[in-house]
């Protein structure tokens, strides 16, 4: 670093996804002296857009809710309140369409237009819906009294909570019970019908990865209260505008982000956390380091052997993985389109089940709701699907392995735009290779397949004094409100509790 950058930091953030950014952001916010190592050119992680031939896309997430909406539980909306930053947003609805071998139906936020939508297939599964729906967003209202912003994970969000949020403590008390509960076992106690239960297990999937049997059921309540309660909308220059709203927040509070830094190790010394080393050669210090990294590449890139106890980092490396994922990035003329709406699931089989790679494919065209990311008369399209990391190799094969696995997602896109391939003017096919070279992940996974009641994420304290973890692999879910509430679980946890109220007072939280 030259000049007046040659110094030492409060806290050093390896990444900057969505977690590292929540982060360093909010502990600029708090007064720290705080630096974000980015290793590529692009920020965001999982959540940054780039640009090809004039066409936008979004390289992860596409799926937002709460963002226009001051009353959103959404993590990140409460960050960027705290940040005094903003980004615009539209909303929509229906949601989505879900294309089942049987016929297409129409997913709505509103939640009677919803279960007027399932009575038409099946009214005894309408009434067991709204059961199943009445459970869930019972504890989304009880949520509704504590702000992710004032949560911390440490003992300190103890009197915190008795002393501010008693009332809403008070009320939650009664659904502590479902905190940790899985979505299928609630799905048992109110819906036999079995096109519902599939319809759940959907989209549960989509939410963490796991049918409802694997999701805790915190998961489904946030989305099931946001999409009823709040909005379902869409930021203006896709997922590259949340990231850019993280750093405009993180600078205007004098945070620092570095692209191109890529860190090569964590410095212990003595079982602390001292710095970070570049792959440069250049030493940064500070007695705070987080890293965005997976816990995967965290713990065994970054940290020597020696840093942590043996025992802790193969329980921690032997964590299952949700599998990798094949992207299909696509620009297509628009002609004759306009009835074309932005999101899709296409599952190809009920003969196989919906985990079962290539099967369930998700589809988002952003360009519906914002033009600007296509050059006039054309649209984006992302197309994504699991595909396991093993046997991937770049070798002879690779360019028609490619071609041949994304064929699952050409079809999908076939029953929502069946002369697609005549429209295809821009082709981008991602591999796992793909995504484990570009995001920087541990075997391009999207994060830990912990099912519910089969272990607790770890949160983001480690055996390493001053070593802390950030994102998907901290905290349940793999959407970007749970890696936000990541970055503010620790952020929160780095400061004293009196910052956290000073904070809320200015709030009014």
């Amino acid at each position: 670093m030259q000049g007046s950058e040659a110094q030492d930091f409060d806290v050093i953030v390896i990444g900057s996804g969505i977690g590292g950014l929540t982060a360093a952001a909010l502990l600029a916010r708090y007064g720290k002296r705080v630096l974000v190592c980015e290793s590529h050119n692009l920020p965001g992680g999982a959540a940054q857009s780039f640009t090809y031939q004039s066409f936008h896309f979004d390289a992860g997430p596409s799926f937002y809710a709460g963002l226009s909406d001051p009353n959103s539980l959404n993590p990140l909306r409460q960050v960027l309140d705290v940040l005094e930053e903003s980004i615009e947003a539209i909303a929509y609805d229906p949601l989505g369409h879900y294309h089942f071998p049987e016929g297409t139906f129409p997913a709505y936020c509103n939640p009677e237009r919803y279960r007027a939508a399932v009575a038409h297939i099946t009214p005894q599964g309408a009434q067991e819906l709204a059961q199943f729906e009445r459970r869930l967003l019972a504890l989304y209202e009880a949520l509704r009294g504590i702000p992710a912003i004032a949560l911390r994970a440490d003992w300190q969000i103890g009197p915190i909570l008795a002393t501010r949020y008693l009332p809403a403590l008070i009320k939650l008390l009664p659904q502590l019970g479902m905190i940790q509960s899985s979505v299928g076992k609630i799905m048992d106690q109110t819906v036999r019908d079995p096109w519902v239960r599939r319809s759940i297990d959907l989209e549960c999937f989509l939410l963490s990865g796991l049918k409802a049997a694997g999701t805790i059921a915190p998961e489904v309540a946030f989305m099931l209260g946001e999409r009823s309660r709040s909005v379902i909308d869409y930021p203006v220059g896709g997922s590259g505008a949340i990231v850019q709203a993280l750093i405009r927040g993180l600078e205007r509070w004098g945070g620092k982000l570095r692209l191109k830094t890529h860190v090569e190790q964590i410095l212990v010394e003595n079982g602390k956390a001292v710095g970070v080393q570049l792959r440069n050669g250049e030493s940064l210090k500070a007695p705070v380091v987080i890293s965005n990294a997976t816990l995967w590449d965290t713990y065994t890139k970054l940290l020597k052997l020696e840093d942590l106890p043996t025992a802790y980092r193969e329980e921690a490396i032997a964590t299952p993985t949700v599998e990798s994922f094949m992207h299909l990035h696509l620009g297509i003329r628009a002609d004759g389109l306009d009835a074309l709406t932005g999101h899709h699931v296409v599952v190809h089989s009920s003969e196989q089940d919906i985990t079962v790679p290539g099967n369930t494919c998700m589809i988002s065209v952003p360009s519906v709701w914002d033009a600007d990311l296509a050059p006039a008369g054309h649209h984006v399209v992302h197309a994504y699907t699991l595909e396991p990391f093993p046997g991937w190799q770049r070798d002879e094969d690779y360019e028609e392995r490619k071609k041949e696995k994304a064929q699952t997602l050409f079809h999908a896109l076939e029953r929502v735009i069946p002369d697609l391939r005549d429209r295809i003017v821009v082709e981008l096919i991602g591999t796992p290779l793909t995504h484990a070279r570009y995001l920087r992940r541990y075997q391009g996974t999207y994060g830990p397949a912990i099912a519910a009641g089969q272990g607790m994420f770890p949160g983001p304290q480690t055996p390493i004094a001053g070593l802390y973890r950030v994102g998907d692999s901290t905290s349940p879910g793999i959407g970007v409100p749970a890696v936000a509430a990541s970055g503010i679980l620790c952020a929160n946890t780095l400061v004293f509790p009196h910052q956290v109220k000073t904070l809320l007072d200015q709030l009014r939280l």
